[in-house]
């Protein structure tokens, strides 16, 4: 089915489209004299091919550099397409990456992909029968990261409000990277207690916490007793759980509470969901949001796709109307795994993070 290629990039949560004509919409949009933003129209003149014409499969987006370290220094507005107009009306805020790896790398959020991302996660939700019109508490970093801003909305797209809890992510970190590993830890302690006052005195459904958080959580007798009497759904992410920490937190910890991860990243501009699977000592999958982010398991010297059932380093395409960034080498390994059917690209399981990226070593903390 033929559509209007601008319409294309606008399609319902559920809708579906041929990749070849996606793409051919998000090339004429993105370098499109009038609509594309700033720093691709500048960067196209650079280019040793011309995106319009050439690029008309994902594999054609390999041609792209991968701009994500410039991140770190390009103007947050020369990063919005000129077809918003209004960049004030359509931009919810800028929102950087956790700085694992150097210096904060720094995106917009359109309203259009914040309401496109947050749907979609509500209808997986849905489709788990994770509850509706129930209050969150969420442990995780808001500020000038996106998760925050994003569990917010969820909650309120499904008729609850959110409890917060302040957390800073990177100061964590850098009490570990220089050795203050108790400080780091009574950081940590103070973020449990914040978090049992508000378990103690309201009616929570569902958690929303880091898995070091969660994993500290599991150790305070009182916390797991209220958590499996008050919440019904915990959904975890931004740093990796292990399969036997996974089983351990379904099975014996949290046995009457739903619980379910993700991956997400501020250069994928939000997060996807762990695979719906009835196993708990099983991998977890992670799979893309089809055409919009879409993943590929790498060598990261050549960028070549390992085989499926081996590991390798991930690489991320974003592409919506609001932000294009393709061929993103990520910090994050992974085993390629099949992805469902017609869905592009690969699935991932069982995700760690690299020893270093970057020329970096990762340090991760709580986030």
């Amino acid at each position: 089915m033929s559509h209007d290629r601008r319409s294309v990039l606008d399609l319902p949560v559920d809708g579906t489209v041929e990749p070849e004509e996606f793409i051919a919409a998000a090339m004429d949009w993105h370098f499109g004299s009038t609509t594309g933003s700033p720093f691709w129209l500048e960067r196209a003149e650079r280019l040793d091919f011309d995106p319009r014409r050439d690029v008309r499969t994902f594999d054609d987006l390999r041609l792209f550099p991968d701009v994500t370290r410039e991140l770190r220094d390009v103007p947050a507005a020369d990063l919005v397409p000129r077809g918003y107009g209004d960049r004030a009306g359509a931009v919810v805020g800028y929102y950087e990456s956790g700085g694992t790896t150097g210096a904060p790398k720094r995106l917009p959020l359109l309203a259009d992909w914040a309401d496109r991302i947050v749907a979609w996660t509500a209808r997986n939700m849905d489709l788990r029968g994770d509850p509706r019109g129930v209050d969150w508490l969420a442990l995780v970093p808001t500020g000038p990261h996106l998760f925050g801003e994003l569990v917010r909305r969820q909650a309120r797209l499904r008729g609850g409000l959110v409890f917060t809890i302040d957390l800073d992510p990177r100061w964590v970190r850098r009490c570990i990277a220089d050795g203050r590993t108790d400080e780091a830890s009574r950081y940590s302690a103070h973020l449990v207690e914040q978090s049992a006052d508000v378990l103690r005195t309201q009616d929570v459904g569902v958690l929303c916490a880091t898995p070091p958080l969660l994993e500290r959580m599991a150790r305070d007798d009182e916390l797991v007793g209220l958590i499996n009497k008050k919440v019904k759904t915990i959904m975890w992410s931004g740093t990796h759980m292990d399969r036997d920490t996974r089983r351990l937190l379904r099975e014996e910890v949290f046995p009457d509470v739903r619980l379910h991860g993700g991956y997400g990243s501020t250069t994928m501009l939000g997060g996807v969901d762990e695979r719906f699977t009835a196993s708990a000592d099983g991998p977890c999958v992670i799979d893309p949001y089809a055409p919009y982010i879409t993943f590929q398991v790498v060598q990261p010297q050549d960028r070549v796709p390992v085989p499926f059932g081996e590991r390798g380093q991930v690489l991320i395409n974003h592409i919506s109307r609001g932000v294009l960034l393709p061929n993103n080498l990520e910090r994050d390994l992974a085993t390629r795994t099949p992805p469902p059917p017609g869905v592009l690209g690969d699935s991932l399981a069982d995700i760690t993070p690299a020893p270093a990226f970057d020329d970096q070593v990762i340090v991760e903390g709580v986030y």
